[in-house]
């Protein structure tokens, strides 16, 4: 099966520029399941009920987020009532929403996908790696499942590099949002997990992780509080990753970078 994933959605033209696309991609590629990061999808904070709609309409099948998934309020009443939005599973008990969905393919395969949130240089939440231990042992490659796609929300490059070895075999993907810089890492692990530090986001790369330049520039040399940031207009890099996954063992058998438009070195594979 094969797995097309989207990083950091920032901003409208990002939007625009995936919902105008996912369906020719879905048939270029041959494409089993579509996911997209959205936290920060609504003017660069948060994500709203008619973006979910619009993804959905669009042909994306599940949607993570992380620590920006609170910044629309509205998403707080409307998060139970949409199991395809995901917040990090590591959030205490009680919290809205759910950290995993299970996606079914129109073949009948089952994609497991889970929004997990790092803790270096983040809030504090539930220990991570628990919660992945928890999930992997819960849901079996080739027995429950025919693949695990984890999106691990971090902003050290350690912390995600741990938990891709901490789940390699035992989840079909392991790949690091956040930070909004694509790594060139990607690559299948030891024992059959594929990884990539950070998948980059999809917005305008003439900025700052997204967000116009000149205000984002400002609060570091002036270190007071300034104008509220907000996505930077101009053209937009659709920063992502192809997974193939054999469907009997869940493990990863390629896994190519995904890069199109904007200002970066594309990278766009062949059709499937």
């Amino acid at each position: 099966m094969r797995i097309l994933f989207l990083g950091d959605v920032v901003g409208r033209g990002a939007r625009d520029a995936i919902t105008a696309q996912v369906k020719e991609w879905r048939a270029t590629y041959k494409l089993d399941a579509v996911i997209a990061n959205i936290e920060n999808a609504a003017h660069g904070f948060g994500v709203t009920a008619q973006i979910c709609d619009d993804f959905y309409k669009a042909g994306v099948d599940c949607l993570t987020t992380g620590n920006h998934v609170w910044d629309q309020r509205e998403i707080i009443a409307y998060i139970d009532r949409d199991p395809k939005l995901l917040r990090p599973l590591n959030y205490p008990e009680g919290t809205p929403g759910k950290g995993a969905y299970v996606i079914e393919t129109a073949r009948g395969e089952k994609i497991l996908v889970a929004n997990i949130m790092a803790r270096l240089f983040m809030e504090s939440l539930d220990d991570p790696f628990q919660a992945a231990d928890k999930l992997c042992k819960a849901y079996r490659l080739g027995k429950d499942v025919n693949a695990i796609f984890i999106d691990f929300h971090g902003e050290a490059s350690s912390e995600k590099q741990a938990m891709g070895y901490f789940c390699d075999g035992r989840a079909s993907f392991v790949v690091g949002t956040h930070t909004h810089v694509p790594t060139s890492d990607q690559r299948i692990l030891p024992q059959g997990t594929g990884f990539m530090t950070d998948a980059g986001m999809c917005g305008n790369y003439e900025s700052v992780i997204g967000m116009d330049k000149q205000l984002a520039v400002n609060r570091f040399i002036r270190k007071v509080p300034g104008e509220k940031l907000f996505p930077a207009d101009g053209p937009v890099t659709i920063c992502g990753l192809l997974a193939d996954i054999d469907s009997k063992t869940g493990l990863c058998t390629k896994v190519e970078p995904f890069r199109a438009g904007g200002v970066l070195p594309q990278a766009i594979p062949g059709a499937a």
